[in-house]
């Protein structure tokens, strides 16, 4: 299950979209506090994360998926509006896997999903 993390209702929605034809299962949320409601009821096998999110930003978020034992190894990709090469190294620095600005080609971010999934041994659906 791929958990995406994003306030644009309009991206999250092509996201999810485009992930189920690709065949992956997919869970949407707009803010920290459902996303990490539903991380502790299921674990995701890999997380699309926006940065500027209402509340808790992606760095916060991604700083606490990767303090927390039971977290700290699920891949995470920032999809985000900050297109700085200084905005890249925080993100990458601060424990993403991947790092890719907007707007994105839905294409690129599939294939980027299948590489990490790959590396990890993992198929569609996370086993």
């Amino acid at each position: 299950m791929i958990y995406i993390v994003e306030d644009d209702e309009n991206i999250g929605q092509m996201e999810c979209y485009a992930l189920k034809n690709s065949g992956f299962g997919t869970e949407l949320f707009e803010d920290s506090e459902s996303f990490f409601s539903a991380v502790a009821r299921r674990l995701p096998t890999l997380v699309i994360l926006d940065l500027m999110l209402p509340g808790e930003d992606g760095l916060t978020i991604l700083r606490r998926l990767r303090d927390s034992a039971e977290t700290r190894k699920i891949p995470i990709i920032i999809v985000s509006a900050k297109s700085g090469e200084a905005d890249a190294v925080r993100g990458l620095d601060s424990g993403a896997d991947d790092y890719i600005t907007k707007p994105f080609n839905i294409l690129e971010v599939k294939a980027r999903i299948k590489a990490i999934m790959r590396r990890m041994g993992r198929g569609k659906d996370g086993g």
